[in-house]
C-alpha cells in the first residue's frame, strides 16, 4: 500500500477521508465529510470544502478552491488558479441559499485560471483551455476555449486533435 503524505501545515478535518498514496502539500485545507481518493496530489494552497468528492489519481494544482457541490471523478487534472462556483445567484446573506451541483467526469483536464460556472457537467476526457469560462456542459472528448467557452475540436484521451 502506498504511503500517504500530509504536510505539517495542512489542515485535515477528522471527518474527512484522504486515500492511500495521496500527497497533501503546504497550506492545504480539507473540510468535514470531504473525500479525496487514492494517489491524488493536492498542491500548495488547495481548499477542499465540506462534502466534496474527489476520485482516485487526481492532480489539483496550486491555489484551487473546490467548493461544496463539486464532484470530481478519477484521473482529473485541475491547473493552478482554476475557479469553481457553486451558487447561480450569489448574495452575502440569504437564508434559503442553494448549492448548484457541478460534475467533472473521468480524465478531464482543466487549464490554469479557467472558471467553471456551477451547474455544468464536463465530459470524460474533455479539455478546458487555460483562462476559459465554462458556462454550459462540455461534451466528452472536446477541447473548449474562450469566454464563454466554445468547442474548438474533438480530441482523444491524450488531448490530441482528432482529424
Amino acid at each position: 500500500m502506498a504511503k500517504t503524505y500530509i504536510h505539517p501545515t495542512a489542515i485535515i478535518d477528522p471527518n474527512a477521508q484522504i486515500g492511500s498514496g495521496s500527497m497533501v502539500w503546504v497550506n492545504v485545507q480539507v473540510r468535514e465529510n470531504a473525500t479525496v481518493g487514492k494517489n491524488c496530489v493536492l498542491s500548495k494552497d488547495v481548499y477542499v470544502d465540506s462534502n466534496v468528492s474527489i476520485g482516485d489519481e487526481c492532480k489539483i494544482q496550486n491555489s484551487v478552491s473546490v467548493y461544496d457541490g463539486v464532484t470530481i471523478e478519477c484521473r482529473v487534472f485541475i491547473g493552478p488558479g482554476a475557479c469553481f462556483t457553486n451558487d447561480k445567484v450569489p448574495r452575502a446573506f440569504i437564508s434559503d441559499w442553494e448549492i448548484s451541483k457541478t460534475l467533472i467526469k473521468q480524465g478531464a483536464s482543466l487549464g490554469a485560471n479557467c472558471t467553471i460556472v456551477c451547474g455544468v457537467v464536463i465530459g470524460e476526457y474533455a479539455m478546458i483551455a487555460a483562462g476559459s469560462v465554462v458556462t454550459k456542459d462540455v461534451p466528452p472528448y472536446m477541447l473548449v476555449s474562450g469566454n464563454p467557452a466554445r468547442v474548438v475540436h474533438k480530441i482523444d484521451k491524450k488531448g490530441n486533435k482528432i482529424k
